[in-house]
């Protein structure tokens, strides 16, 4: 008999220490659901010298529920302004989130699921049979409801967009754990900290331009002219939308929420949407296209009134092809993660460390036959959102948002594509897609 086979961990362990983190990412870039499964089986707590990863459903959600512990540390230097989510458990997290989880009122659903569905055919119709999901699409359609659902008014669409990808790469892909150059780093954050001087202008503005007049009759004409000035428009009225509930709303000064914060909370709004809304989707676009027997299940279900049969196709496309297979932390003391199992493992503080999500969701605890594609699963244990203190503020937006952009494009006849997604680095570029117009 000859030699057993060299399974993913074997290669690992051969891997001298100052590659096996690349040789890991790797791994999960290219075949994740194996090595997660090896991982699982025999090596739930992987410890590399950059990182430690956490590979099974309970130790990840043990991880996500202790926010003081793992904590979010690595997003600070990242986020200005200390917006909530840079924030662990403490009285500004709690304060802040609720006050915007009361104002993106769930009610608001139906309301935005139609915006959302006549934003797309919108879009598709103008397309004329041809679009770049990516750029034209995917990121187009929730670009689109930050400004007219959340409020960002008055600049273009692209000039949204490109400030929530510089914000997205700089956060959670440059990070000490990721496989970049020092020239690179240096490029995304130079191009991050460009975009926030840009968004951070713009949100002034923004703010001083909807003040309600009643609150500052005095200066509305000159802030009338400073509005048109920067967006370059001649007239035109506010509307409902969520920076305008912000700025209706009179709190106390005790509750420690004023116009500083509400433009914090704004831009909060339209880095957390637009990125992460197009790769979720792109991806589960291509994810159903790539399968025939998918495709026409799910375009069966797009043509029900109940959209329910086919969102449940989208979060279960989701598990394969979520829009990161990990979420990061980092501990502020030592921990004992799975403790009283064989696999405890103990954690020093500083540790970065990465609750592998996507692997969590292939975990027999969290599903029954998990390597099975099945719609309908239990919710609650998907990752799509995120999972504890920092799940995603606008989860229940995005829970009408995503399935129906996919839906709007996956109804067109005859629809293809010319070939897979195109990536720069980690994140989408182009998607050329066809169909009949």
């Amino acid at each position: 008999m000859g030699p057993a086979p060299s399974t993913n961990l074997d290669r690992l362990d051969r891997e001298p220490a100052e590659t096996k983190l690349k040789l890991a990412r790797q791994l999960m870039a290219d075949d994740p659901l194996p090595f997660f499964k090896e991982l699982r089986a025999r090596r739930p707590v992987l410890v590399l010298p950059e990182c430690t990863m956490v590979a099974l459903y309970d130790d990840v959600i043990e991880m996500l529920n202790m926010p003081k512990v793992f904590t979010a540390a690595l997003y600070e230097p990242k986020m200005a302004n200390g917006y909530m989510m840079s924030h662990d458990d403490d009285a500004l997290h709690y304060r802040e989130k609720s006050i915007m989880q009361g104002l993106l009122n769930r009610d608001d659903l139906p309301k935005v699921r139609s915006m959302v569905a006549d934003i797309c055919k919108s879009l598709l119709a103008d397309a004329g049979g041809r679009i770049d999901a990516v750029g034209e699409y995917c990121r187009m359609a929730p670009a689109t409801i930050v400004r007219d659902y959340f409020g960002l008014i008055g600049m273009h669409r692209k000039d949204l967009m490109e400030w929530s990808y510089w914000a997205q790469v700089d956060t959670f892909y440059n990070q000490p754990f990721d496989i970049v150059t020092p020239e690179e780093r240096k490029r995304i954050t130079a191009s991050h900290d460009a975009a926030a001087e840009k968004l951070g202008k713009y949100i002034q503005g923004l703010i001083l331009a909807k003040l309600p007049a009643s609150k500052v009759e005095f200066l509305a004409a000159p802030l009338r002219r400073l509005w048109q000035k920067i967006t370059h428009r001649q007239k035109g009225e506010f509307k409902d939308d969520i920076v305008t509930r912000m700025m209706r709303t009179t709190f106390p000064a005790e509750a420690d929420f004023d116009l500083k914060r509400v433009g914090v909370n704004a831009g909060g709004l339209l880095i957390g949407t637009i990125e992460t809304t197009a790769q979720s989707t792109v991806q589960t676009i291509q994810f159903i296209l790539q399968r025939p027997e998918l495709l026409e299940q799910a375009r069966n279900a797009a043509q029900l009134d109940d959209p329910s049969q086919f969102d449940g196709i989208v979060w279960e496309a989701l598990r394969y092809v979520p829009i990161s297979p990990y979420m990061f932390r980092q501990t502020s003391c030592e921990y004992t993660i799975a403790k009283g199992t064989e696999h405890a493992t103990v954690i020093p503080p500083a540790t970065n460390v990465l609750a592998l999500t996507q692997s969590a969701m292939f975990d027999e605890k969290a599903f029954e036959n998990p390597d099975e594609f099945r719609p309908g699963r239990n919710w609650y244990h998907y990752f799509t959102f995120g999972y504890g203190a920092h799940e995603c503020l606008g989860k229940y937006v995005g829970m009408v948002m995503i399935p129906e952009i996919v839906r709007q494009i996956l109804l067109q006849p005859g629809l293809a594509a010319k070939a897979g997604i195109v990536y720069d680095g980690h994140m989408p570029k182009s998607y050329d897609l066809t169909w009949q117009a």
